[in-house]
């Protein structure tokens, strides 16, 4: 049984995050690791305190963690850019935008 240093198993599990949103599944054909294993992975991770994604099922549902991702990951595109990004993970512009105002809102609020 391959052994994993930490660094590596962020690296896997940081691809089940936005913008790659790439399924559990999907990761363990890619990487030749088991389910079971990426599942165990992704619990001690969110143990621990870190961005994981869940069993949500529309990004409506996403953790905090994982909007606000996805807002830093889009910051520095244009509206083509950003259209392009939203329609390739199946979000809508809009929600983005909504994910950024209500970022900005908790920041100002904790002034």
């Amino acid at each position: 049984m391959p052994s994993y240093s930490e660094e590596r198993k962020q690296e896997i599990l940081s691809k089940l995050l936005p913008p790659l949103n790439i399924t559990v599944a999907e990761v363990s054909r890619n990487e030749g690791i088991g389910l079971q294993t990426l599942y165990n992975w992704r619990d001690k991770a969110k143990q621990q305190g870190r961005p994981v994604p869940g069993n949500k099922s529309t990004p409506d549902q996403w953790s905090a963690e994982a909007k606000f991702a996805t807002v830093v990951d889009t910051a520095s595109l244009n509206e083509a850019e950003l259209s392009e990004y939203c329609r390739a993970k199946g979000l809508y512009v809009e929600q983005v935008k909504a994910w950024k105002a209500d970022a900005l809102r908790g920041f100002m609020s904790s002034r």
